[in-house]
């Protein structure tokens, strides 16, 4: 039996939440996954061009957990806090977060120190990673006007997509390094 993808259910603009609360398409909370979903898409085609690296195959395995743990804070944001939900979600935990951390701490050892600011570029993969990183910061942004507007995100939520962009900088920067690829430093024009 197949299921048909689309219900027509949205075409006046609205949509539900997991609880069954109905919102418009341009709430902040769609907004909010809408975005990190559109994160999750430029990690998985950053993922697809690091495939043929051998030397990173372990990226591939990374970016696939990371990948996971956006679909996990992508169905958190979609719940109405205010209703039970009677599907299991999976969680977000601290170990989230320190995974990243350790993740970073490992690529940093391997890179030279940072001299300059550097311009996003010098490889496909490289610059894919930095437009991750953009729309990981969008996210968090987003995150961050939800909790002004009063409207409940668990809080470790926001911790994980600041440690993601930090840890999408770095992998840009160590994909770069990998891949032999000089980073494009920025030289300001001062007049």
């Amino acid at each position: 039996m197949s299921i048909k993808i689309y219900t027509k259910t949205g075409d006046a603009g609205n949509t539900s939440l997991i609880g069954g609360t109905k919102v418009p398409k341009s709430h902040l909370r769609i907004e909010s996954y809408g975005t990190v979903d559109e994160l999750n898409s430029f990690i998985g085609l950053l993922n697809d061009h690091l495939l043929t690296f051998d030397a990173l195959k372990q990226l591939n395995i990374d970016l696939k957990e990371i990948q996971d743990r956006l679909f996990t804070i992508g169905s958190a944001l979609a719940c109405d806090p205010d209703k039970e939900t009677r599907m299991k979600l999976p969680d977000l935990t601290e170990n989230d977060v320190h995974w990243l951390e350790q993740r970073i701490d490992d690529m940093q050892r391997e890179l030279p120190e940072m001299k300059h600011f550097i311009l996003p570029g010098g490889h496909v993969a490289v610059s894919i990673a930095h437009i991750a990183r953009c729309v990981c910061r969008r996210a968090e942004r987003l995150c961050v006007a939800m909790q002004l507007q009063n409207l409940f995100m668990p809080p470790l939520v926001l911790q994980y997509l600041n440690r993601l962009s930090d840890y999408l900088f770095v992998l840009a920067r160590y994909i770069g390094h990998s891949l032999h690829v000089p980073e494009v430093a920025w030289k300001p024009r001062i007049s």
